[in-house]
């Protein structure tokens, strides 16, 4: 996941000044980010409840936080435009090139705290695992409201930290994240929230830990992977090289109104700067 790495404590101060949270596991260590994308929800779980929250056919996406662009070809399939924002400039080179066939996408350098889109420009508002995590990213989500058009959506996809076995590691790796308050500050925020349980696949061991590598510090990615070889010692011992780990999120879904008011506000009051 994009939030959840050894030096994050490190950039934290970096990113207040700048408004951009590095990602130092996608920004460092793509080919092992990109690894992951592809072992991640390998059932589609995901997808269909986005779709089930949201058809967006025909319609208008923003992927905010898009890295390298590897969900944007997913969106192309049914939406009539799609556009990734994304804060690195690396990145969003290589997400130019990944989606360079597909006239009906584009990507563009942007934080998600000061979007370059139009306002009511777009249908869907998707972010997965890439900025919003609670409390501290009010800025982000005025911006979804924003370009969003009344009645399209934001979806919020991150991975739900009660989950085990993986959100227990993400918990020994930040006790100081507080999973129930995370979900206050949604549910007040307006949004509805469904989990959702996948299965990673990755094609080997040697994949598997390079990507838990790149997630957690050292002491807790030696101990996940121990464990995640321990859930696999039949099949590894029956010469089957896939191995699967279980991974819980949580899809927060939030439509705009197609009134004047918006959730969690009055008519007449407005949204105060978050102090990040």
């Amino acid at each position: 996941m994009r939030w959840f790495s050894r030096t994050a404590d490190l950039s934290r101060a970096a990113a207040r000044r700048s408004e951009v949270l590095p990602s130092p596991n996608i920004w460092y260590y793509q080919q092992a980010y990109e690894i992951e994308n592809h072992a991640q929800d390998v059932d589609g779980e995901i997808w269909r409840v986005l779709a089930e929250e949201y058809d967006w056919t025909g319609r208008d996406v923003a992927d905010i936080g898009c890295g390298d662009g590897f969900h944007l070809p997913r969106f192309a399939e049914k939406a009539r435009s799609v556009v990734g924002v994304e804060p690195y400039a690396p990145l969003v080179r290589d997400a130019a090139a990944r989606v360079a066939g597909l006239p009906s996408v584009e990507v563009r350098e942007g934080r998600a705290q000061r979007l370059p889109l139009e306002d009511a420009s777009v249908d869907v508002v998707h972010a997965r695992t890439a900025y919003f995590f609670g409390p501290g990213c009010e800025p982000g989500l005025r911006e979804a409201e924003r370009v969003l058009r009344p009645g399209g959506v934001l979806m919020i996809v991150d991975l739900d930290v009660s989950s085990e076995p993986y959100g227990g590691w993400m918990r020994e790796d930040l006790p100081s994240y507080d999973p129930p308050g995370v979900e206050r500050f949604f549910s007040r925020a307006g949004f509805r929230c469904r989990k959702v349980e996948t299965r990673w696949l990755f094609s080997g061991v040697a994949a598997m830990e390079s990507v838990l590598k790149i997630e957690f510090s050292a002491k807790v990615a030696a101990k996940a992977i121990a464990d995640v070889l321990r859930r696999n010692e039949i099949e590894l011992r029956a010469g089957v090289a896939e191995v699967t780990l279980p991974v819980g999120y949580r899809v927060h879904v939030r439509a705009r109104p197609t009134g004047l008011v918006l959730p969690g506000h009055s008519a007449t009051s407005s949204a105060e700067p978050s102090s990040e």
